[in-house]
């Protein structure tokens, strides 16, 4: 059954703790380091997992190791995860599990971002704020023609799977993350699920350096109607979902490739993220925020 936190799961909040998986991020893990080094409050622990890189970010990331106490080495081979979402989010998990648990926040971190030196200060005060907010993060910007401009490709209340940070009690109702793509909303629609709040902070611009790009290749799509079986969306929104690519795109084969994933998800039973009470709340949610934007 959902869930209303209690008032007391502010107390204490001094503690973040951040996971950043690594594959092959030589050219900017860097940055993203530095970042975290200057920092107006210093992360409680950072583990970063060298993700079967071939490059030079396990020599980099020694780097750090070795000067910062608070920074930790893990080194992973991937198992041949090909399904979008599964190889970060198994690295991430590799690394959540070496953690101290005695964090109050936790944070899944991209490798290739530039983070201001007040964001996680300003991350931790929004949690401070109200006890019921489960989940918290700012803005990816990209350059452009020299400027940094939004990244604009979901919704101003959707927090991306590059900077993800959640209260403790909120990661562990929700059951950590899913291995799986779409695990980056799941983890969202979930945390509503529980009665958690999800803030998002404008204030707050992460450049993102190795911008994320949109795929929609036939694989792609199809695999997008199998992550939205898994879901929970069912049949009609993700007609929907695919329509609007479509029609934005100018390609009706969109919509026949959402389709093909998702029933072929349905003929074999995969399993999904979600329970049957999840699901229908899911759906509802989903359902609501259409008709939000349609009047």
């Amino acid at each position: 059954m959902p869930f209303t936190p209690n008032e007391t799961t502010n107390t204490n909040l001094n503690k973040y703790s951040i996971v950043i998986p690594a594959h092959n991020e030589e050219e900017f893990i860097r940055i993203t380091l530095d970042s975290l080094v200057q920092q107006t409050l210093i992360p409680h622990e950072v583990i970063i997992v060298n993700d079967n890189s071939t490059d030079g970010t396990p020599a980099i990331i020694q780097e750090y190791v070795e000067r910062y106490p608070w920074m930790k080495r893990l080194d992973r081979i991937s198992k041949g995860e090909h399904q979008p979402g599964s190889k970060v989010i198994n690295a991430f998990l590799a690394g959540y599990e070496i953690a101290q648990k005695d964090f109050d926040i936790i944070v899944k971190l991209d490798a290739d971002l530039d983070i201001p030196s007040h964001y996680f200060e300003t991350i931790i005060n929004h949690f401070y704020q109200d006890s019921r907010i489960g989940m918290v993060g700012g803005f990816a910007y990209i350059e452009k023609n020299g400027q940094w401009i939004l990244e604009n490709l979901t919704d101003k209340d959707h927090i991306r799977g590059a900077f993800k940070a959640y209260r403790k009690e909120t990661y562990d109702q929700i059951e950590g993350l899913r291995p799986h793509m779409g695990w980056d909303t799941v983890d969202e629609l979930l945390c509503r699920f529980y009665g958690w709040k999800i803030v998002t902070d404008e204030s707050l611009h992460i450049k993102h350096l190795k911008p994320t790009g949109a795929v929609y290749s036939k694989s792609a799509l199809y695999k997008q109607g199998t992550a939205y079986y898994a879901l929970g969306y069912g049949f009609w929104i993700t007609c929907i979902a695919g329509t609007k690519l479509a029609l934005r795109k100018k390609k009706l084969s969109y919509i026949i490739y959402y389709i093909q994933g998702y029933l072929q998800a349905w003929k074999n039973a995969q399993p999904k993220m979600v329970n049957k009470e999840q699901e229908r709340f899911i759906r509802r949610f989903r359902w609501a925020k259409m008709k939000q934007k349609l009047f």
